[in-house]
């Protein structure tokens, strides 16, 4: 995994580079540069004659934007520069490096920052625009002519690549300083920034790819963060090996506590999404009335009819059949489609209390818990729920959707410490946290997911990862990465409007053999189209 950090944090790193490694500024800057200008060739096919307008400010981030610009002529592109300051202004680092740019592009190839309008003009006439104009240092509001020239790069509908951040976003919390620019793309530079996965971050970040500006390791190694994004090439490490000797007995035996009438739906994808992900076995317990309709659904998974109520749901009466069937599996999910009626919500909370081996809790488990959910913390195995913000509202007291949103990183971190569980907190950048307050965030997945079903798919795979024996990190980590890259598959093919989790299903096993097969040519934390070229003139 990789360490997501603070803008004091960076801030930090670049000291102790120049400092204590005697890296001049000017290096870093050439660096953060090309990696920019090979991010945006990579991203559009070819820069070859496009028109690119890069808006250079005073700082550092300029000195970057001026180093972009020289190599992207030198690609052959039509570079124009608008400086949002005179020469005299610049940092000294800046400075030289628009010196640089002016003796092989000539000062034709520069435009002082004048009006909104005149901006305007020269924004709308390009391919292509990039935002160098502030970095990870911002705390105050943007006012002025910065706020202007953002509005301007955000109204030109041009697709816009931001250098290290997107202006006017703070680094930390992601969230709006007034104005900030709309990015398709983010080229951050040493370590992701946290900003760029939270609040309004995730929306005006685009896709994000991460470039290596050669901060010595044992600096990155000696900073202590608790948040990590999750990589590939970690969850690829994490997949369990398939043995040439290996039988259905040895991939585990996953067992499914779901369904209710009408929801039938969710138990079958949870009991597919187990198989999907390489289990041995699946078992779907499930209202006896209902387990015709799910023999009919289901051809490789068995079925196992539990008492019901009257309205078709589990009855309290299945507890000790329920609790002998939780005995004989590797690992169980509960929550799929089980309806909130008194007595399945009765039954969920005493199999809840009874836990006593590897188990997710999704759904209506979570909501039989809703005034509860202190019994997570007596499983005798810390269990790991995957609430949504609403079911995450509904187990924080005076919590709503809305304030779980804004700080969906210390929710998830404060409710798995407080009661000993895994918390799989869903949503766009899916937050994973540990009972020892440890964090990672998903990069994959997309809004072509928000559709019925896809959550069972991720409750299906985290029990699956778990019957295989993967500890409950990494089942709760590797499901939610290859489940979101599953998504990303699909949108690629269907479009994200029309997904449905069925298509998502389809797209497991493409996951997983890309995950295996991954080799780290280039790093792309985030982003829903790592298979596809921008079009010019669209916005993304």
């Amino acid at each position: 995994m990789i360490k997501i950090i603070t803008g004091a944090q960076m801030q930090e790193l670049d000291r102790r580079t120049i400092g204590e490694a005697r890296i001049p500024v000017t290096t870093l800057m050439e660096r953060a540069g090309s990696g920019v200008a090979s991010c945006i060739e990579h991203w559009v096919g070819t820069v070859s004659g496009k028109t690119i307008t890069l808006v250079c400010g005073k700082g550092n981030n300029g000195g970057d934007g001026f180093v972009a610009a020289r190599l992207l002529r030198r690609r052959h592109a039509n570079v124009r520069v608008l400086v949002m300051s005179p020469l005299s202004d610049l940092s000294r680092e800046a400075a030289s490096m628009w010196r640089q740019f002016v003796k092989t592009a000539g000062k034709s190839s520069i435009f002082p920052y004048r009006s909104k309008d005149t901006a305007r003009a020269l924004l709308e006439d390009s391919d292509l625009l990039v935002d160098a104009l502030l970095g990870t240092g911002l705390s105050s509001t943007v006012t002025g002519r910065y706020a202007e020239i953002i509005e301007s790069m955000n109204e030109a509908n041009r697709p816009i690549v931001a250098v290290d951040l997107p202006s006017g976003l703070h680094a930390d919390t992601g969230t709006v300083l007034g104005h900030a620019v709309r990015a398709a793309l983010t080229v951050t530079f040493g370590l992701p920034k946290r900003g760029l996965y939270q609040n309004q971050g995730i929306d005006l970040s685009g896709d994000i790819d991460l470039v290596d500006i050669g901060i010595p390791p044992p600096y990155v190694d000696a900073l202590e963060s608790h948040v990590t994004l999750i990589t590939p090439q970690w969850v690829q490490g994490c997949l369990p090996r398939r043995e040439r000797s290996g039988h259905k007995g040895t991939y585990g035996h996953a067992g499914i506590i779901a369904g209710s009438l009408g929801k039938t739906g969710a138990a079958a994808m949870a009991a597919q999404a187990a198989l999907r992900v390489g289990t041995g076995l699946v078992t779907v317990a499930t209202p006896s009335s209902l387990n015709d309709i799910l023999e009919a659904k289901l051809l490789e998974v068995m079925t196992l009819p539990m008492p019901e109520t009257k309205a078709r749901t589990f009855s309290r009466a299945a507890l000790d059949r329920l609790l002998a069937f939780m005995a004989t599996r590797d690992a169980v999910a509960i929550g799929p489609g089980l309806s909130t009626h008194p007595e399945t919500v009765e039954l969920v909370r005493a199999l809840t209390t009874r836990l006593d081996r590897p188990a997710v809790l999704d759904a209506d488990a979570l909501n039989a818990l809703t005034g509860r959910a202190a019994i997570l913390a007596s499983c005798k195995t810390p269990p790991i729920i995957t609430p949504h913000p609403g079911e995450m509202a509904r187990l924080e007291a005076d919590a709503t959707p809305q304030t779980i949103n804004r700080d969906r990183i210390g929710t998830a971190t404060r409710f798995a410490r407080e009661r000993g569980s895994f918390v799989v907190l869903k949503g766009a950048r899916t937050v994973i946290a540990r009972p020892d307050g440890a964090v990672a965030i998903c990069p994959t997945g997309n809004p072509g997911m928000a559709t019925a079903g896809t959550g069972d798919v991720l409750t299906g795979m985290v029990a699956g990862f778990l019957a295989q024996g993967l500890p409950s990190w990494e089942a709760a980590c590797t499901a939610t990465y290859l489940h979101g890259a599953a998504g990303d598959l699909a949108a690629a093919a269907k479009g994200e409007i029309g997904m449905i989790a069925g298509d998502l299903l389809e797209q497991i096993p493409t996951a997983l053999t890309k995950v295996l097969e991954y080799s780290m040519d280039r790093i792309r934390l985030a982003g829903t189209r790592p298979a596809q070229r921008h079009t010019y003139g669209s916005t993304s």
